[in-house]
Order: C-alpha cells, then sequence, then structure tokens
C-alpha cells in the first residue's frame, strides 16, 4: 500500500516542533530543564500533539537528533566516497566528526542518554556511527577486533563524557580534538598524518 504524503500542515507542525526543541536544548544550561510544555509553547503547538506526533520526550530528542544528524551523515558518506586517504585517516575524520557533532549538540546528546532511549548502544545514531567506524577500523592492519575497537573508541566521544570536559574541567574543543587524534594514534598506531587540531577542517 503506497503511503500517502503528508499534509502540509503536519509537516509545518513537526518542522516547528523540532526547531523549536532544538534551539531549546541549545539555549539551556541543562539537558534536564527543557520540557515538552516548554518546547510545545515555543513550537506555538498543543503539548497533545507532540505526544502524538512523537510519543514521548524519548522519541522528540530522537527525532530532533535523527534531523541534526541528516546532513552530517551525508558528508561522512560523500567524504568516504573520495579516494586518497587512508583507512587511518578515515577513522580519525569519522570520530573527529561525532566529537565536533557532541560538543556542539552536547546538551541535546545528553538529553538523549538521559531520556531513557534504551541502552545508548541501542539508539540508531550509535549503530550508524559504529557500523561506519568499524567498516574503516577492519581496513587498518594490525586492529584486532574491529568491531570491539569501534565500541572503545566511541567511548571517548560519549556526550556525558564531552560535557564533563568542556563545561565541568573547561577543556576548550580544540585541546579536545587534539587529545582525541592523539588518542587514536595511540590505539592504533603510528600517526595518522593529519594535523591533529585540523583533522576534519581539512579534510
Amino acid at each position: 500500500m503506497t503511503q500517502r504524503p503528508e499534509r502540509a500542515d503536519a509537516l509545518r507542525n513537526r518542522e516547528a516542533v523540532l526547531a523549536a526543541a532544538d534551539g531549546l536544548f541549545a539555549a539551556s544550561s541543562s539537558p534536564h530543564s527543557v520540557s515538552m510544555d516548554d518546547i510545545a509553547a515555543a513550537a506555538g503547538v498543543g503539548k497533545g500533539t507532540l505526544f502524538r506526533r512523537f510519543g514521548d520526550r524519548a522519541g522528540l530528542i530522537a527525532a530532533v537528533i535523527a534531523s541534526r544528524l541528516e546532513p552530517l551523515q551525508q558528508a561522512v558518506r560523500e567524504a568516504q566516497d573520495a579516494a586518497g586517504s587512508s583507512p587511518h585517516r578515515r577513522v580519525l575524520e569519522l570520530l573527529d566528526a561525532s566529537l565536533s557533532f557532541k560538543i556542539d549538540n552536547r546538551n541535546l546528546m545528553s538529553a538523549a542518554e538521559d531520556a531513557g532511549l534504551s541502552s545508548p548502544y541501542q539508539a540508531e545514531h550509535y549503530g550508524w556511527w559504529h557500523d561506519t567506524l568499524r567498516t574503516e577500523l577492519a581496513e587498518v592492519p594490525g586492529v584486532h577486533n574491529a568491531d570491539f575497537t569501534a565500541h572503545a573508541l566511541l567511548a571517548a566521544v560519549r556526550a556525558d563524557l564531552v560535557a564533563h570536559l568542556i563545561d565541568h574541567q573547561k577543556m576548550t574543543p580544540d585541546d579536545l580534538r587534539a587529545s582525541l587524534a592523539a588518542h587514536v594514534d595511540s590505539v592504533l598506531g603510528g600517526s595518522s598524518g593529519t594535523p591533529r587540531r585540523r583533522a576534519l577542517d581539512e579534510a
């Protein structure tokens, strides 16, 4: 059966809700402080609309993350298709992309980890990062278990850790990216050949 296209008003409401939630999480001092009431008011819709459309707060947060990740995932796919980079460098670029996304969206991502989205390892976005990273790690010489190594490296860019290092330990984003690049080199052995502070920027 052919799925009917979404009504224009429903699509507008959905985009308004996603934009409102995104803005509120970005501006909040804590991911816990953004409620469904706040999002509904900012979007100009009834609270019931949120629950009918997204199910609950966790479902709404997952939808916001998916909308934010879509252009980044497309950019990653295009970079993977480009010739000339080594598997080691592609691993670093993937992790740098994930870290940069977590830095920019740390309240949103922390809210996702806190919102009962099952285990964070069951989240759709985590599965995508893991599968993509594992594929690249499988081509890096000396990696014993690409599946485990992908999990271990992604643990270094968990949203709660990123938020702690930046918001509480006052680590700068550049220093955090440089430390991640050094960690990747340590795990994989050798240098990726990429300046650590500019890993993704110069890709």
